[in-house]
């Protein structure tokens, strides 16, 4: 396949480097040109615990440069979702798929309303990964990618994108049920992503303070009142345990809020913790904690960038 990586920060830098590594025709496009000149001459570099492995990458920063995709892996923040999708319509032949594993809710309908929902399939992922520097990433050390089509079948396209992953050693699941998908991962960011952004506690330090465990139930229990009204299940048992245990197993990981809030760029906020206020006014259920981390945290971006803290 000819992929087009389009946002290639960390999530996309990572999942391009497993679809260049599986064999696939892979351009790394990003509007940072910073990064985009690093791995232009110098590679992308992967950083991991055992070692640092360089790959030699296509990287461009006019979108044009891309060609024609059978595939765009569609990974920009969720702030940048419709600039970045009219972009794409600069490349996007009649038969290119798009791939999205977005945090947040709202992104496969922004995508969709610009290129259409029959190129999309849909997911999410439980890789983290970090920018260290212009072309350097550093992942997690074990995550895995679930994706389906929007309406649950099972197509040739979504095996072949499967297969590509698969070949590269990447841990796969297809969901016959993406909505379920999106919101099980969406009350997990909920859960951590804002709090350790305020907080700047690692996933694992706020179940150590009563107080950010009480606000992690409180956020959990009214994203999982929305999901209930609009008729979502989850694909677990027990929602907050859910989260908690993610809390447990990533303890030293940095929520990709807090990363954003040290580097001071802007949050996604307003995709994870607004949605579900944004929802919940709509099906008039009340959601004031949700609110209150949101407004926090769009104040903390106003103020700037903040110094890195262990």
């Amino acid at each position: 396949m000819q992929i087009a990586v389009v946002g290639s920060g960390a999530i996309g830098g990572l999942f391009g480097a497993f679809l260049h590594k599986s064999g696939e025709d892979v351009t790394f496009v990003d509007i940072n040109t910073e990064h985009v000149a690093a791995m232009q001459a110098n590679g992308l570099t992967i950083v991991r615990q055992g070692g640092v492995e360089v790959l030699p990458v296509k990287a461009v920063s006019r979108i044009e440069a891309a060609g024609t995709p059978d595939l765009i892996l569609f990974a920009v923040k969720a702030y940048d979702n419709e600039q970045a999708a009219r972009d794409c319509l600069k490349i996007a032949g009649q038969d290119t798929s798009i791939l999205t594993v977005q945090n947040g809710v709202g992104n496969v309908e922004t995508i969709a309303a610009i290129l259409g929902a029959n190129r999309i399939l849909a997911g999410t992922t439980a890789f983290g990964c970090t920018v260290l520097g212009p072309g350097i990433i550093k992942p997690s050390a074990t995550g895995s990618i679930s994706i389906g089509e929007l309406n649950g079948t099972i197509t040739p396209r979504l095996q072949q994108v499967v297969a590509a992953f698969t070949n590269a050693g990447v841990e796969m699941h297809v969901s016959q049920n993406v909505d379920s998908l999106i919101w099980t991962k969406l009350l997990a960011n909920v859960g951590i992503n804002a709090l350790a952004a305020i907080t700047m506690l690692t996933n694992g330090q706020l179940l150590e303070y009563k107080e950010t465990e009480r606000l992690q139930a409180a956020v959990v229990q009214e994203g999982a009142a929305v999901a209930k009204a609009k008729g979502i299940k989850f694909m677990v048992a027990d929602i907050l345990e859910h989260v908690r245990g993610i809390c447990r197993s990533t303890y030293d990981n940095k929520a990709s809020m807090r990363q954003d809030i040290e580097r001071g760029l802007r949050t996604e906020v307003l995709a994870i913790n607004g949605a579900i206020v944004d929802e919940g006014a709509k099906l008039g259920i009340p959601t004031p904690v949700n609110e209150t981390l949101t407004n926090l945290l769009k104040a903390i971006e106003r103020r700037g960038k903040l110094p890195p803290q262990r």
